[in-house]
């Protein structure tokens, strides 16, 4: 199934609504759709080289606002449709307490972590609203990690062009746990020397 689903998202970056299916499939996709819209902004920037910034920007504000979804979902609906996402993504039972302990204590580090890996980040938005997370922190989190996230993706595409397809299927999330470890030892560093 998923598989015929990244195949018929490949063939919308093709279309002439890609725009309105990559900010379709960026919201979707922070509350409940299982495919990552990394899988069409890399085909996109890279067929327009030009529009690099404005799809990274699309994915960016689209993925924000899918994951307010994601959190009124967890707010509001944890019990019924918020627990079935998080089954459904195998965070059932201890799997999902463990989550929710480790976003309990570490908050804002573990929304950092999660929006830039490729690690499902509806589990973030919905366990954020189950947990109550500050709505304000949660914001800015968001649009920092997916923009950052978003924004390498698309420069990396339009940079280097297709040919960088197999290497990002095979390297991003190892590519973007690099980033994440850059992004939080320059804020301890930060910390520390203030």
């Amino acid at each position: 199934m998923l598989t015929n689903l990244k195949s018929r998202t490949l063939e919308l970056a093709r279309s002439p609504n890609a725009e309105r299916t990559l900010f379709a499939i960026s919201f979707a996709e922070s509350s409940f759709f299982p495919l990552p819209p990394d899988l069409l902004l890399g085909p996109m920037a890279a067929a327009a080289p030009n529009k690099w910034l404005r799809y990274a920007l699309v994915c960016t504000i689209a993925s924000v606002l899918g994951g307010l979804l994601g959190y009124a979902i967890g707010m509001f609906l944890m019990d019924s449709i918020g627990g079935a996402i998080l089954n459904f993504f195998g965070y059932a039972g201890d799997k999902r307490a463990e989550l929710e302990a480790l976003y309990a204590e570490w908050g804002a580090w573990v929304i950092f972590i999660k929006g830039l890996t490729p690690i499902p980040y509806k589990l973030v938005t919905i366990v954020s609203g189950a947990l109550a997370y500050p709505l304000h922190w949660f914001v800015i989190a968001s649009i920092l990690t997916r923009g950052a996230r978003f924004l390498l993706v698309a420069w990396l595409f339009q940079r280097f062009g297709p040919s960088i397809a197999p290497v990002m299927e095979k390297r991003l999330g190892l590519v973007l746990v690099i980033v994440a470890l850059v992004v939080v030892a320059a804020i301890v560093a930060v910390r520390f020397l203030h």
